[in-house]
């Protein structure tokens, strides 16, 4: 495990660095073109500031940052048991030194993610859908898979790699939209002046790098950012896989966020996607997009992958499935593969094997939704039970099937 988590932090260095020579040399050029030959370290500088704020900034604060940008919220044991249980459960298993900070997003779009900048300050988040439509198996092996995140210390990465990611759109975008404006103004004068301009040749073709520079500084970052964020979603399946030795759990998951009918995330951008379990991004024919410009790994092939693995839940086993599937060398480093584990696998649990009723999970998903928003649950003795909203201001309330008066304070 050791070995598996140093070979991430050495490969998360060396695409931090790559990131952070784009962003310099994107500033670098760009003072060159706005302030001429002297203005190429004035333009380091401030490409240096800016992803100085953000980083301290994403030191501090940006795994909250995250949470509220995707409408998290914290919740309870209460609000839904048999999640702090797997969590629990599942942070016992990865030997992580403190339980996870739980938390849901309202949401019907089954997906999950986890951020913080260390395991002791780590978070997990799944949507409300997500918790109505897996049961406690399925449920398992995506909180292990975020669990696998945490433990390979990809949270901070993730949030370090965006803020560096959102520092280089933003220069890039402020440069292309200020000589926009420029040659609009300057075009403007030109015609009212009747005079031709006559630039200097450096100055142009300074000015074509600088824009080129513009453009494919973000996209390369992008490429990067992306291809790196493919990778470590196989290795979570890895782990996800060894710490519930049910690799079927995650498959299954991973079939059912799949073949969810529900409208896209209402809250996900660029920058977040990459932090979730399966792409939360809905296109039409996904499947023939580019692996290049995709967040995640084709979801086909993880459950696949995961499916083969039929001899054990090691990373070994998961190293041979990965290999037999996708042809290509496998994404988990040597030392992990080397070592000799002989991790059995185990039978599915009691409710996965229940037959799924789709109207229960509907009204399980709205009850999950309502009691993150703060809804009051009362148990009449009728029977009924009803669902008081947080904005009701009485302290009592009838029943409507037996006319009894119920004590909302009280519950």
């Amino acid at each position: 495990m050791w070995e598996l988590i140093r070979a991430n932090k050495r490969n998360s260095i060396i695409l931090m660095v790559i990131m952070a020579a784009v962003l310099l040399l994107m500033g670098f050029v760009i003072g060159m073109v706005m302030f001429g030959p002297e203005g190429g370290m004035f333009g380091l500088m401030i490409a240096t500031v800016i992803w100085l704020v953000m980083t301290l900034v994403s030191f501090s604060s940006g795994d909250q940052i995250l949470l509220a940008a995707s409408k998290a919220t914290r919740v309870t044991h209460d609000v839904h048991p048999q999640l702090f249980n797997v969590v629990e459960e599942m942070k016992i298993a990865a030997s992580l030194p403190v339980m996870p900070k739980v938390y849901i997003i309202n949401d019907p779009a089954p997906n999950a993610f986890a951020t913080g900048r260390n395991p002791n300050t780590a978070s997990v988040a799944v949507t409300a859908g997500l918790l109505g439509r897996l049961n406690r198996d399925e449920l398992q092996g995506v909180i292990a898979h975020e669990v696998s995140h945490i433990v390979n210390r990809d949270i901070l990465f993730v949030t370090l790699a965006g803020v560096m990611l959102g520092s280089i759109v933003l220069i890039s975008q402020v440069f292309l939209r200020g000589m926009f404006y420029s040659s609009m103004m300057g075009s403007r004068r030109r015609y009212s002046s009747g005079s031709g301009g006559g630039g200097g040749g450096a100055q142009i073709v300074m000015l074509v790098v600088a824009i080129v520079v513009a453009i494919l500084a973000p996209i390369m970052a992008y490429l990067l950012y992306f291809a790196l964020s493919r990778r470590r979603e196989y290795l979570a399946d890895a782990g996800a896989a060894r710490l519930t030795r049910y690799p079927e759990g995650l498959a299954s998951a991973l079939e059912k966020i799949a073949g969810d009918p529900s409208p896209q995330l209402a809250a996900v951008n660029k920058v977040t996607a990459p932090m979730y379990i399966a792409n939360p991004f809905k296109k039409k024919n996904q499947r023939k997009l580019s692996d290049l410009t995709s967040t995640h790994p084709p979801i086909s092939e993880r459950i696949s992958i995961l499916r083969n693995m039929t001899q054990g839940a090691s990373f070994n086993e998961y190293s041979k499935a990965y290999t037999e599937i996708t042809h290509a060398a496998s994404v988990v480093p040597i030392a992990a593969v080397s070592k000799k584990e002989d991790i059995a696998l185990r039978q599915a649990g009691a409710e996965a094997k229940k037959e799924d009723r789709r109207e229960n999970q509907m009204r399980q998903v709205g009850d999950i939704m309502r009691k993150v928003n703060q809804f009051v649950f009362l148990s009449c003795v009728c029977g009924l039970k009803m669902k008081i909203p947080p904005n009701f201001k009485g302290n009592k309330v009838k029943c409507p099937r037996c006319r009894k008066t119920l004590d909302v304070a009280s519950k």
